[in-house]
């Protein structure tokens, strides 16, 4: 274990998981396992950590059980290095069973309406969703969806592709910001729409939506319709991103919209107050999203701007 730079402390717990680990010859199939999934990426300090997590895939062979399941992810389109990054936090998704739960889970993903192409944004922020009793969740969530949100299967298939964490997230967790929303005399199929346009408003806790709309409604005065039209406002810090931009732009005297001035970085928004004109918006990606969402599952999901797709997956698995 010492080899593998588990710490001295946690010996005894991974013993305890896996004494099978006390017969193993560092040299067999143990150095196997290790060496592949080097090779594949994973950083060599991350090996300790990801045994004290999970230490039977020292035991794995690498042609039968560890090969398989990688070179099937990767034909997903999952790059290697995203990859990597997944199995140095969650090194349990290495014992999933590729054909009895990973294979049907990717297939019951397209089924549900989930594009080939988006498969890697769903599964690289949720790696989880490849483990789960995944069926029965999907058809729970869509009929709770179509019930109580009035969104169709195409819609709720928009919501799992921009945050696969739904399939866990409890109803009543749900329901809190949906009703809030409805509170504001939002109209019903306006709600639908924004939590289809982003899909993170409903795991956000209902005070600082309260915040954030007080500020939209007593201080900027703008109409509802821009909230159905931008729901992303909800995703930003009022105290960080909307109060400073906000004010900082009453100065200037121009009309703008949200979009315009909440979905960039620092920068360009610095740009764009030093501008003599408004550049045309551009619809940025469908997750960008304001701040670091933390949602009741603790899973994070993060922004920036003006990523390629490699870039934005290895982005979001970092903080998986």
């Amino acid at each position: 274990c010492r080899g593998l730079d588990v710490e001295k402390q946690d010996i005894g717990y991974v013993l305890q998981k896996y004494p099978e680990l006390l017969g193993f010859k560092l040299e067999g199939t143990m150095s196997t396992s290790v060496a592949y999934l080097v090779s594949i990426g994973v950083n060599p300090r991350d090996i300790g950590p990801m045994v004290t997590q999970y230490p039977y895939f020292l035991g794995m062979r690498v042609g039968t059980m560890i090969k398989p399941l990688v070179d099937y992810l990767v034909s997903l389109g999952l790059p290697k290095k995203i990859l990597a990054r997944m199995l140095e936090k969650r090194a349990y998704i290495l014992g999933y069973d590729l054909e009895e739960t990973v294979k049907p889970n990717v297939d019951c993903l397209i089924s549900f309406g989930i594009r080939k192409e988006e498969l890697t944004l769903v599964i690289a922020p949720y790696p989880q969703i490849l483990g789960l009793p995944l069926k029965a969740k999907l058809s729970s969530q869509q009929y709770f969806f179509n019930l109580k949100l009035k969104i169709d299967p195409e819609g709720f298939a928009q919501v799992i592709a921009k945050m696969p964490q739904i399939v866990s997230l409890h109803q009543h967790v749900i329901m809190k910001p949906v009703d809030f929303l409805l509170g504001r005399g939002i109209p019903s199929a306006d709600v639908a729409k924004m939590v289809v346009k982003c899909p993170q408003l409903v795991a956000l806790r209902v005070e600082l939506m309260k915040n954030s709309y007080y500020y939209f409604k007593s201080e900027m005065g703008r109409p509802l319709k821009e909230l159905v039209e931008f729901p992303e406002y909800f995703t930003y810090s009022l105290e960080s991103r909307i109060k400073p931009r906000y004010q900082r732009l009453q100065s200037k005297g121009i009309r703008y919209s949200l979009n315009w001035f909440l979905n960039c970085s620092d920068q360009r928004f610095q740009e764009r107050l030093e501008g003599d004109f408004i550049e045309t918006e551009t619809t940025g990606p469908t997750f960008c999203m304001g701040g670091k969402l933390h949602l009741p599952s603790s899973e994070i999901l993060s922004d920036e701007e003006e990523e390629s797709d490699n870039e934005v997956l290895y982005r979001r698995t970092v903080s998986l």
